[in-house]
């Protein structure tokens, strides 16, 4: 029988939250719910991408990680909102797909464990995830606050990566001593991977992914100083987790950026792509998901568990893609380490929330392009945008190499949220500027008459 506990159950008796991490979790909840609705992402971020997970308070035998609690408070201060103050620019068709991903993903896991115990973890799982996704929305509503926001993951980045750094070479996580997580780093194959407060296979992607709107950062002149400070703390962290996902995260990045001079000719480069991946599968003796497992950049990578485990849910494709899977334990060495999202998604939750979830990339993409075009003639613009494209498919490089869970996911709100600004206000300018000249039109005309 399947061990439940790989799903859900389990975890502390009672509460394992240190009191400085209460304190600060006390000291951020206030400020949320006191501070201007533009400036209350701040404390959130701060909070949400310091404390560790691992910080949990337990209530009537039900568990509220710090994270959870986050989201809890800043949903609580939306209320008094109408629905068009909370999501400017209207419900998206991204927020729509998050919101059907969500739910099918806690419908198969009912489905799936049809008992009290499951409903409890699936509802706190829909906090998490749909809820973290509206924070999101909410306290991002204009570009002011975007621009805010992306100097606070700087100041994250930073506070993460020097100390990361030092781990690296004294092999002591000093944010242990005062947070609750190890004060020892994790040493794999002669590698040490420093972890932070967020864990190396988590920080490490954190950094990588954000390289981009760093770098855009850096072309305001006012904030040149948070841009460097972003792009140090990020490569720190990619450096000090010494992990392929990391690395490649960054190099999703600069492969997302150095695809600007051909940004009028995306279509052909995907194209081109596709056949490229066709051509190899024909050629190669292995399937082409084959080449996951020879991606190893720092010599103590798993990543032919990784191919297997993509292997593995394509043979057991009958097994899974009506409503998901528990069984995936039991397919092989390590497959309980859903260590890719795509498959995670698939596994836990069907081929429809696997749909969902893919739609949410299709969409953000799809947007962003638009966007890109209706701002074309103004080059600073386009650059805006591309490097946002870049942020995203950075992300789902990352995806390939770790499941997106905890503070990945919200960061992975908060870009999505991010790119739901930008394009939305940089249609609007577009119009607002057709509209102008219009009237510049119509007011010639009446003086020539």
């Amino acid at each position: 029988m399947v061990p439940q506990n790989f799903r859900f159950g389990g975890g502390a008796a009672g509460s394992t939250i240190l009191p400085l991490m209460a304190l600060l979790l006390l000291v951020a909840c206030v400020l949320i719910l006191a501070l201007p609705r533009q400036k209350a992402i701040v404390p959130f971020l701060l909070a949400f991408f310091f404390i560790p997970a691992s910080q949990v308070v337990v209530l009537g035998g039900v568990h509220f990680s710090a994270l959870r609690i986050l989201v809890l408070v800043a949903l609580a201060r939306r209320l008094g909102f109408s629905h068009r103050e909370k999501y400017p620019g209207g419900f998206s068709p991204v927020d729509k797909m998050v919101a059907l991903w969500t739910v099918s993903a806690l419908i198969a896991f009912l489905l799936q464990f049809p008992t009290t115990d499951a409903l409890i973890q699936g509802l706190g799982t829909l906090v998490d995830s749909c809820g973290g996704y509206l924070v999101a929305r909410f306290l991002i509503p204009d570009g002011q606050t975007m621009r805010r926001t992306i100097k606070v993951l700087a100041v994250v980045c930073v506070i993460q990566g020097v100390p990361m750094m030092s781990e690296l070479f004294t092999h002591t996580n000093i944010y242990g001593y005062f947070t609750g997580v190890p004060t020892w780093s994790t040493v794999r194959n002669g590698s040490v991977r420093a972890s932070g407060t967020m864990g190396a296979l988590t920080a490490g992607p954190f950094g990588g992914a954000f390289f981009p709107v760093f770098l855009w950062l850096w072309k305001d002149r006012k904030s040149r100083m948070m841009a460097w400070v972003g792009i140090a703390g990020s490569v720190a962290m990619v450096i000090a987790s010494n992990s392929s996902t990391s690395q490649m995260a960054l190099g999703g990045s600069l492969l997302g950026l150095a695809f600007w001079r051909l940004r009028k000719k995306m279509s052909m480069v995907r194209r081109v792509f596709a056949c490229t991946l066709v051509a190899l599968h024909l050629y190669m003796k292995a399937p082409v998901w084959a080449l996951i497992g020879r991606i190893d950049l720092t010599g103590s990578s798993s990543s032919y568990q990784r191919y297997i485990m993509v292997d593995m849910t394509i043979k057991h494709f009958k097994d899974w893609w009506l409503i998901g899977t528990p069984d995936y334990i039991n397919w092989g060495w390590d497959s309980y380490d859903l260590c890719n999202q795509f498959v995670a998604v698939g596994l836990t939750g069907g081929l429809l929330t696997l749909i969902f979830y893919v739609t949410i990339f299709v969409r953000s993409f799809r947007a962003i392009g638009v966007a890109r075009k209706a701002v074309e003639p103004d080059r600073a613009k386009e650059w805006f945008m591309w490097c946002f494209g870049s942020t995203l498919f950075a992300v789902q490089v990352a995806h390939w190499g770790i499941n997106y869970v905890g503070v990945l996911l919200m960061s992975l709100f908060v870009l999505l949220a991010m790119i739901a600004v930008v394009t939305t206000e940089a249609t609007r300018s577009v119009v607002r500027s057709a509209e102008k000249q219009d009237q510049g039109k119509l007011e010639f005309a009446g003086s020539a008459a």
